[in-house]
């Protein structure tokens, strides 16, 4: 099949190759993207594509919140330019989103759609500029042992909900557990993670890595006796990039975002789990 001149840019843009190896990977593999990217890491042309939701347009993430702190929203509105998103008008319209999204909990765009598409539409009309909504998140304190950590990152292009519950509800105002949260959330903004730990991973992105470390191995003429200990040497790598828990912390990268968790827990005499995160990035998808 032929290939575009916009797939090339495309294939380019996910994973840094030359001009000529991307239309040599998509030609191979009749023009599939992903396959195309896994094409050229296997042999050795490219870097480990992180799904990290990379920024598509302007816009900004709003951040909304319940009175008594128990439930927090994100959510992202798109637009075309900086400078309508940095408007009056566009940023109390990204904060009536995150509202939507806080007071009935919509459970997709859709239904997101259906509560602020008006106001949206009569805003689009106004400004002349094309909107759209993006990803949103929502996190509700199931318990008095819960905390919950917020973070916008300072260009309001990403945010982040991380949350952890406490052996002691007496501990969750402590500051050192408030500074982990936040530290934890600034942790996601900044290093992007896939998963909570190894255990959370989509077990077909294992097998994808995995079989691209076998591939890459086998292409540089390694023994085949082992190869898969290559393999499995580098998804233990791949982990430990891609899940927060073990991840090298942001401000101490001798140490794991574990150990953070753990000496935290040490200093306040109790128990500390992180149960989840989430990202929302500006991005349409």
């Amino acid at each position: 099949m032929a290939i575009t001149a916009q797939q090339v840019k495309e294939l380019r843009e996910k994973t840094g190759a030359g001009m000529m190896d991307c239309k040599k990977a998509l030609t191979e593999v009749d023009g599939d993207l992903e396959k195309a990217v896994d094409w050229l890491r296997q042999k050795g042309m490219a870097k480990a594509a992180k799904k990290s939701g990379r920024a598509t347009s302007e816009g900004l993430v709003a951040l909304a919140a319940s009175a008594d702190g128990r439930d927090v929203a994100l959510a992202a509105l798109l637009c075309e330019t900086d400078f309508v998103a940095r408007g009056e008008q566009f940023q109390t319209m990204a904060t009536s989103v995150a509202r939507a999204v806080l007071d009935h909990n919509p459970t997709d765009q859709d239904a997101l759609r259906a509560r602020v598409g008006e106001d949206l539409t009569q805003l689009i009309a106004a400004v002349g500029e094309n909107m759209q909504l993006g990803k949103f998140a929502r996190y509700s304190r199931k318990g008095d042992n819960d905390v919950v950590g917020t973070y916008i990152h300072s260009n309001n292009k990403i945010g982040v909900l991380v949350h952890m519950s406490l052996g002691k509800a007496a501990n969750t105002a402590k500051p050192e557990i408030q500074a982990l949260a936040k530290n934890l959330a600034m942790q996601v903004a900044a290093a992007s993670p896939l998963a909570l730990d190894a255990a959370s991973l989509d077990p077909a992105t294992v097998a994808r890595e995995r079989e691209i470390y076998r591939q890459k191995a086998l292409e540089e003429g390694k023994p085949a006796a082992i190869v898969d200990k290559i393999a499995d040497g580098a998804v233990k790598k791949f982990q430990k990039e891609v899940c927060l828990l073990e991840q090298p912390y942001i401000r101490d990268d001798k140490k794991s975002v574990s150990d953070i968790v753990r000496e935290t827990a040490r200093a306040v005499g109790d128990e500390i789990t992180v149960t989840g995160f989430a990202r929302v990035q500006l991005s349409a998808e």
